[in-house]
């Protein structure tokens, strides 16, 4: 098969959220994301109808009354969706079908827990250790949640892992 069939990788993670302004002060705060750029600014004409709902497969009368492009240091980007519509759920728990959660790569998994924490996001029990395939000294991982409630999770792994002698295959690591 040729290369050119397969993703390169993830260029970015689409997360709908209550407030695009008060999102983006947490990302930027909690996490050092970076605005990129704004494609639709809240005050401006919202994005909705049959067209917008057969392309994004949303319910009907749902609107996309603003969207942003953010950036980590590293990886994939993150475009924010602020939308409205006649029934909206809470973001899935990690026990619930669809993306469970996103995980974010640290040197110092206690600093960044702490501002994570310190700017309003929810810290589960933790750190822990890595499982498995992934354990070795210092290998840990921290389940969170957003203040709109999707659940994040930092993970560091300085030390060599089991798997390695395994397969020549290694995750991606920022």
């Amino acid at each position: 098969m040729q290369s050119d069939q397969f993703p390169r990788g993830i260029d970015h993670i689409g997360v709908t959220v209550p407030d695009i302004e008060a999102a983006t002060v947490f990302l930027i705060r909690a996490l050092g994301a970076e605005v990129v750029y704004d494609t639709l600014v809240r005050g401006e004409p919202a994005q909705a109808g049959p067209d917008v709902e057969a392309r994004l497969g949303i319910v009907a009368g749902a609107k996309i009354v603003a969207f942003r492009m953010l950036k980590l240091r590293n990886g994939p980007g993150i475009e924010l969706f602020e939308m409205e519509a006649p029934e909206q759920r809470s973001p899935a728990r990690p026990s619930d079908f669809g993306l469970q959660h996103l995980a974010f790569y640290v040197d110092d998994i206690d600093a960044a827990a702490r501002r994570f924490a310190a700017n309003g996001g929810e810290l589960f029990e933790g750190p822990h250790p890595l499982p498995g395939p992934e354990r070795g000294d210092g290998n840990v991982f921290r389940y969170g949640r957003t203040p709109w409630g999707m659940i994040v999770e930092f993970i560091t792994y300085p030390a060599s892992q089991p798997y390695f002698e395994t397969t020549p295959l290694r995750r991606w690591t920022p």
